[in-house]
């Protein structure tokens, strides 16, 4: 259940949020994005489209959307990508489309993407980003998580690790930061920031017609 998109009285309205979470390779943004997709139902997960290949066990347009590298430079030729980006070789990006028309609904978009997507985000859409950057609690513990979820080689997963001291100069950028030392207080901290950010007024385009009733 949302129970804090209920508090929010439908007669004002809202238009919805992209809640951006970034962090280094390990670090435990997916795991969160997951959890809040599972008990937010007014949150829904922006779906890439990629260059990279299938992985086992994803589902196209469930996980991404798989496509050449021709087809992905023609959607940045006719503006149809919000955000694109090149990660360890293979290119990433959002559909245009699809986002706008969940905001508009008064629906949030979640982003599970890298520094330079968030950063092209808010150069577009700054209004409507609020980003959260997440950290590990220590180098250590990123090796251990990287390790454990014997998805990478140890070449990719060194090659990771080299990439975390450029990945974590940019927390500064973002609108808030979370170190991820204990998964539950992590995902506390992440809904606290989207029930607040809900609440702000810019987003509840009827609250102006609404305190008007009060004026005399």
């Amino acid at each position: 259940m949302a129970e804090d998109v209920e508090g929010l009285l439908p007669s004002v309205g809202r238009r919805g949020l992209m809640l951006v979470l970034s962090s280094p390779s390990g670090a435990g943004k997916t795991t969160i994005a997951r959890r809040l997709l599972e008990t937010d139902t007014n949150l829904s997960i922006s779906i890439s489209v990629t260059t990279r290949k299938q992985r086992p066990g994803e589902r196209e347009g469930i996980d991404y959307r798989f496509i050449d590298e021709p087809r992905f430079l023609a959607m940045i030729d006719t503006g149809e990508l919000l955000e694109h980006a090149q990660v360890y070789g293979n290119r990433y990006g959002t559909p245009r489309a699809p986002v706008e028309a969940a905001l508009r609904a008064g629906r949030d978009v979640l982003f599970d993407i890298d520094w330079q997507g968030a950063q092209q985000l808010r150069g577009s859409a700054a209004a409507d980003v609020v980003s959260v950057f997440i950290l590990p609690p220590t180098v250590a513990e990123l090796r251990r998580r990287l390790t454990d979820r014997a998805r990478d080689d140890a070449d990719d997963i060194q090659r990771r690790l080299d990439q975390v001291s450029d990945d974590v100069t940019r927390w500064p950028e973002y609108d808030y930061v979370i170190v991820n030392e204990e998964l539950e207080r992590s995902l506390a901290q992440v809904r606290a920031v989207l029930v607040a950010e809900r609440l702000r007024w810019r987003r509840q385009p009827g609250l102006f017609q609404f305190a008007e009733r009060f004026r005399r």
